[in-house]
């Protein structure tokens, strides 16, 4: 009969599907090899103590023989040994044989011919041994001793005294233990492997329960789960969870920010250019259809521009909901920035006759002008800060961007001629899409500051709006980005 080959790699992959069956698959065998090697301890340790229970008995039989022997008479004689030996046979409940006799053999009492061990006997010390007498099996205990007086005139003749008893009780009672021990072991094992699997499957309940409150949610509901009735060794992994779904969350909801922004902004702008496309196809006046395209290059300028400010708020809000922030800043030259920014949108200050100035004011130490910082977020900042300047500034007025370092934070204020804003428009800004008082006779769709807080809540910053006089004392707008070079919000240091 050949055993049907198990792959253990096979065993270790199915079980490694569920982790009720990994656990069941490792423990339960485990638990079996491990009673499978108490039982046979059991047994061994058992058969021992019977051995040695039957053997002190023998021995007992055999000093009570030894005794009662005498040579006075030169002959070898033995007193009363079968009341002893009906005695030991009720007590080991089996046959029961001895042997008194000199070492050479000549003198014999009791069972003849009952075999001596291999080797020669030590005097006074008992031995045990089996042998088989009569086609049976038995276990035999004996004794050498010196005939005290002499048998026939021999100074150092020996007498050695045997006891033996049938092993067939002696089996039956080992075989009647150890069957009990079995059943004890088999019993063990079986509850063991059934509170083991009822331990397992209580245990992954709660893992149950949290699969189908999972299931049972809405496709759009990414609320934290709740980890409290769960056990200790599942809730880091459920609050991991928690933080990814919420990261998630948070990415979902700047998308469909995005996608509702869009949606709304840009359906406008879209349809006067179909109009304005329309009307320049069925216009036939040269004149006429070139106006006509020129106003729909200023509406394609304008769209392009909402895009680019609605794409730079929603990465703005994505890259402040990364965890990886903290690793993402780098040092960052304000100074050289700044003068980026002048650069670029000096052509649209010209183009309004305004005079557009960088206004450096630090200390003689130039790396208090340096910050930590996402480069090209803060660059979105400060270009979105002059541009709305500009173009709230009448022709001819006067934006001037300051650079004021010190130890404590590095300021980045925006100063304009515009005129300044009221209490009420103030306090809003900020806001999507919400243009104050003023801007609603400019280009735009109010979403310039609205990036630039969203920047400054990420870098921990502070946007302050103030009105206030410029250098030839005309009333304007002071927008201030200062950032502190302790933030204890984001645990970082700007210097």
């Amino acid at each position: 009969m050949s055993w049907p080959k198990i792959d253990l790699s096979e065993l270790a992959q199915w079980g490694s599907r569920s982790l009720k069956a990994a656990l069941l698959v490792w423990l339960v065998p485990g638990l079996l090899v491990g009673m499978g090697g108490s039982l046979l301890w059991s047994t061994y340790s058992l058969r021992t103590q019977v051995d040695e229970a039957y053997d002190r008995a023998l021995a007992g039989a055999l000093r009570a023989i030894n005794y009662n022997i005498s040579t006075a008479s030169g002959g070898l004689s033995v007193e009363q040994p079968y009341l002893l030996l009906e005695f030991f046979e009720l007590t080991v409940n089996g046959r029961v044989y001895f042997r008194v006799a000199s070492e050479d053999g000549l003198v014999e009492i009791g069972n003849p011919a009952l075999p001596l061990p291999d080797g020669e006997l030590e005097l006074d010390m008992p031995q045990f041994y089996d042998a088989v007498y009569l086609n049976e099996p038995i276990r035999v205990a004996a004794w050498a001793r010196l005939a005290q007086p002499a048998i026939s005139g021999h100074p150092q003749s020996r007498i050695v005294v045997q006891v033996a008893e049938n092993l067939r009780e002696r089996a039956l009672v080992e075989r009647r233990m150890v069957a009990h021990a079995i059943l004890r072991d088999v019993l063990l094992v079986g509850i063991s492997v059934v509170l083991l699997v009822a331990g397992v499957v209580r245990a992954l309940k709660p893992l149950k329960r949290l699969r189908q409150r999972l299931d049972a949610r809405a496709w759009d509901d990414l609320s934290p789960i709740d980890a409290v009735s769960l056990p200790a060794e599942v809730r880091p992994l459920v609050q991991s969870l928690n933080h990814l779904v919420e990261r998630y969350a948070h990415s979902a909801a700047v998308q469909r920010q995005f996608l509702d922004d869009a949606s709304h902004q840009l359906r406008t702008p879209l349809a006067l250019l179909r109009t304005q496309m329309g009307y320049a196809l069925r216009e036939r006046d040269p004149a006429q259809m070139r106006a006509a395209l020129h106003a729909m290059q200023e509406g394609l300028g304008r769209a392009e521009r909402l895009t680019q400010q609605m794409l730079a708020l929603a990465r703005a809000r994505d890259a402040g909901a990364a965890a990886s922030i903290r690793s993402q800043f780098a040092d960052v030259d304000v100074v050289a920035l700044a003068e980026q920014v002048v650069k670029t949108l000096w052509p649209l200050a010209r183009a309004k006759q305004i005079d557009l100035g960088l206004d450096v004011r630090a200390a003689a130490d130039h790396q208090l002008c340096h910050v930590k910082a996402l480069e090209w977020l803060l660059r979105e900042a400060i270009s979105n800060l002059v541009d709305n300047a500009i173009r709230y500034t009448p022709a001819g007025g006067q934006v001037t961007l300051q650079v004021l370092g010190d130890a404590a934070s590095v300021d980045l204020v925006v100063i304009d001629s515009g005129g300044g804003m009221s209490d009420h428009d103030r306090a809003q800004a900020g806001s999507r899409f919400r243009r104050g008082t003023a801007g609603r006779s400019q280009q735009g769709a109010g979403l310039g500051l609205a990036i630039v807080q969203t920047i400054a809540q990420m870098h921990g910053a502070e946007l302050t709006l103030s009105n206030g006089c410029d250098a030839q004392g005309q009333l304007g707008l002071h927008c201030r980005f200062r950032m502190r070079r302790t933030n204890a919000d984001l645990g970082i240091t700007l210097d």
